[in-house]
């Protein structure tokens, strides 16, 4: 969802950064809207356009589909049956469609090894391959119990074209829990040459991290509790793109990689095929 909506973490609350992830627990309804179309991309013969989402059941039981909204626009969210929504937004400029993304189309990546493995659900990545945003980028991210994501740390908070693009980024939490005992995990950012951000905090389910500079990571999955984050983010330059710095101090892990296995608990479910 491009624009940011009123509630949740907003621009202008959060110290000017450009991304704004919501979550929304929404109640059932008693009934769907009287609209007649449904299904990804169907508009009816008067009226609004509608999509119908599968969702999931939970973080790590699925991919899950989505739908975009443009800048300017307005949704209304039903359920029969309730649920949990993120809605990401970002500042833009350009107003483009509104669309359906489908889960069996969002790429998967299985990124780093050993215990730096990690699942990345790349529904609304940048570059070529990506879904189209004018600047919102947003991916989930999910890390078995006792491994380190989000490593080695890395920031994107200056611009230097070809190298690293400015984006300030919102880290959404949610950890699983073992039986009846709440998951916990942590999230480190160290000071870089833009900015003073130096954080150490305890996350939990419902805990949102703001990065507007600094290098970030690890984020640290206990044993035990797997972690789930979505990452939104958002920056001002003209090019919607990706390019991140290493740690100088701690980029070496990457070499590691190559002589190990990616963590066989990965991945975790993937999206039901289309029936």
């Amino acid at each position: 969802m491009e624009p940011a909506s009123s509630g949740g973490i907003e621009p202008a609350s959060s110290g000017g950064i450009e991304s704004a992830p919501r979550g929304e627990r929404h109640r059932p309804d008693p009934a769907p809207p009287a609209s007649g179309a449904r299904g990804p991309g169907r508009n009816p013969a008067s009226g609004p356009e509608v999509f119908e989402l599968r969702g999931r059941a939970g973080v790590f039981d699925a991919v899950t589909d989505f739908a975009y909204l443009p800048r300017d626009g307005h949704a209304e969210v039903v359920s029969a049956r309730g649920g949990r929504f993120a809605l990401a937004g970002a500042r833009c400029d350009n107003r483009l469609p509104a669309r359906y993304g489908p889960a069996e189309a969002v790429p998967v990546e299985l990124r780093g090894a050993g215990q730096c493995s990690r699942q990345v659900n790349n529904f609304a990545a940048a570059g070529p391959a990506g879904f189209g945003c004018d600047r919102l980028i947003a991916v989930e991210v999910l890390t078995p119990g006792g491994n380190w994501s989000s490593y080695p740390p890395h920031k994107h908070d200056e611009h230097h074209p070809g190298e690293e693009s400015r984006l300030e980024e919102i880290y959404y939490f949610e950890i699983a829990p073992h039986g009846d005992t709440p998951g916990l995990g942590y999230q480190r950012v160290t000071p870089s040459p833009a900015g003073k951000t130096d954080i150490l905090t305890e996350v939990r389910t419902g805990d949102a991290v703001l990065i507007p500079d600094g290098w970030h990571g690890p984020s640290i999955a206990t044993p035990g509790h797997d972690m789930y984050y979505l990452n939104v983010m958002a920056g001002p330059g003209a090019t919607r793109e990706w390019l991140i710095r290493d740690h100088p101090g701690h980029g070496w892990i990457r070499s590691t990689w190559d002589g190990q296995d990616i963590d066989p608990r990965l991945p975790f479910p993937k999206a039901e095929a289309p029936r």
